[in-house]
């Protein structure tokens, strides 16, 4: 059977299935939520970038993807969305915990003003539209880390609707061609995040840790406007950016501080979506992207063998590069969603509609909170482009690595060379040391003042010289071995 082609995904990218052929094994492929094979450490299927993607060949067969997702961010504030416990991410066990937290009887929420407004923001950035009244809900369900048995969230009426995020991604051969792609946003909406479960294998027991539990959360649901992997990761790197330039959140993916569900489906040009599966708690980009496209390459392998897609809830094993079941999701669960009764409806205004002699204190306004908006990333891209001549590309890359556009800035102020040679010298050779020893911008042995010296002189012209300029600058990191 030709390998299927998949329709919309990220240009230069085709779906090679022939490498996950289980039929030996199961006749008819391997059924649906079985373990995946592969060696450990490796994903059994891997996109092929390819100069003739989205061109059929005769014989071969068209699918189309369809990927959403949920983004939860952890908003960044000193306490809790409904209770006066201070947030950290490093504390002892249980430290963390109120009455209301714990869910004992008698204890009523109130609602953090410092949340509202982070949601506000977050929703002008992104285009939403804010609502002016806003209402709470309970979502029912039990777990062991979540005490009260139901969380609050929005489900009726969300805090934002209707807003838009726009991405770039770099494709070709050299990364050097830039797609400006969009991404629609159904709503963001307020809710507690819920406790951590801590699993004990030796002991044979779970441990529970409420410190979490109640934390504020901001939830961005992005529409099915995705198809691949790659956009899914850049259109969630750059809802990070904003999330980080606005400082609604930290949106630390391995704090925990941003996590990802992805909803997946794929189906036959024409005809109607097929059944989605939700990747759940993805916590990092890379692995997103992952997730992804293989579970795209799985559910056309089982639809390709006469097997059937199950509406089921799965996660990612990193280590063996699949997605495995985690429960069945097969005849779609009931929350028993009903209105929060502890909770009013929440009241937004402007600057039009404030009342008159309103204590600003104990009101949120939107039009203030606009005024208060930073530079967002696309705007900032747009100024490196204009002010220092750089290619888009190089833009992207300067924001998108944590730290870089700092340093770079820093090595603009130390050096009289030109711009587009520092930008070439700190994207190609300064990057590419950095990523050759496994250190991030901030443990970089260099300092902006030595860089901005190696963009200026000779070496900037001379690999061998560059070479030698590298291993003079690290000898008290203990990577060179010059002296200098």
């Amino acid at each position: 059977m030709a390998a299927p082609m998949l329709r919309g995904c990220c240009p230069g990218r085709r779906w090679a299935l022939a490498c996950i052929d289980h039929s030996s094994r199961h006749g008819r492929g391997a059924p649906t939520g079985s373990r995946c094979s592969g060696k450990r450490g490796q994903s059994s299927v891997a996109p092929q970038h390819l100069a003739t993607a989205g061109k059929l060949r005769k014989g071969e067969h068209e699918w189309a993807a369809v990927v959403g997702l949920e983004v939860h961010a952890q908003i960044s504030s000193n306490s809790k969305l409904f209770s006066g416990s201070q947030v950290h991410f490093v504390a002892p066990p249980n430290s963390l915990v109120s009455f209301f937290d714990a869910s004992l009887p008698g204890t009523l929420p109130v609602l953090n003003r410092r949340c509202v407004e982070a949601a506000v923001m977050t929703g002008l950035a992104l285009n939403c539209r804010i609502n002016k009244k806003s209402l709470f809900d309970r979502k029912h369900y039990f777990y062991a880390d979540l005490p009260a048995g139901y969380q609050i969230t929005q489900q009726r009426l969300p805090i934002a609707v209707n807003g838009s995020l726009a991405y770039s991604i770099c494709v070709g051969a050299k990364r050097s061609q830039v797609i400006n792609k969009t991404v629609r946003i159904k709503q963001i909406q307020l809710e507690q995040d819920s406790g951590k479960s801590l699993h004990d294998d030796l002991r044979s027991q779970t441990l529970i840790d409420l410190n979490r539990a109640g934390v504020g959360l901001l939830e961005v649901v992005l529409e099915p406007d995705m198809s691949c992997g790659e956009e899914a990761a850049t259109a969630v790197r750059e809802l990070q950016l904003i999330l980080q330039a606005l400082g609604t959140s930290q949106a630390n993916m391995a704090e925990g501080q941003l996590r990802v569900d992805a909803n997946i489906s794929v189906h036959r040009p024409g005809e109607p979506l097929g059944v989605r599966t939700e990747v759940k708690n993805l916590n990092s980009a890379r692995f997103l992207a992952r997730a992804i496209d293989y579970e795209i390459q799985r559910q056309i392998r089982e639809l390709e063998n006469g097997g059937e897609i199950l509406n089921e809830t799965r996660s990612f094993d990193f280590k063996l590069g699949c997605t495995v079941p985690m429960r069945d999701k097969e005849g779609k669960q009931d929350y028993r969603f009903i209105p929060e009764p502890n909770l009013p409806p929440l009241l937004l205004y402007d600057s039009e509609s404030l009342p008159a002699g309103a204590d600003p204190q104990q009101v949120v306004n939107i039009d203030q909170i606009r005024e208060q908006l930073p530079e967002l990333p696309s705007v900032t891209r747009e100024k490196l482009v204009q002010q220092y001549g750089m290619l888009p590309e190089q833009s992207l890359t300067l924001l998108n690595e944590v730290g870089l556009l700092e340093f770079f800035q820093n090595v603009i102020k130390e050096t009289r060379a030109e711009p587009k040679k520092v930008t070439s010298w700190v994207l190609n050779t300064f990057l590419g040391f950095l990523k050759q020893q496994n250190l991030a911008v901030s443990e970089s042995p260099l300092s902006p003042t030595r860089v901005g010296a190696g963009a200026s002189s000779a070496c900037s012209r001379n690999p061998v010289a560059r070479h030698c300029w590298l291993g003079f600058s690290t000898v008290h990191t203990g990577i060179g071995h010059c002296i200098f």
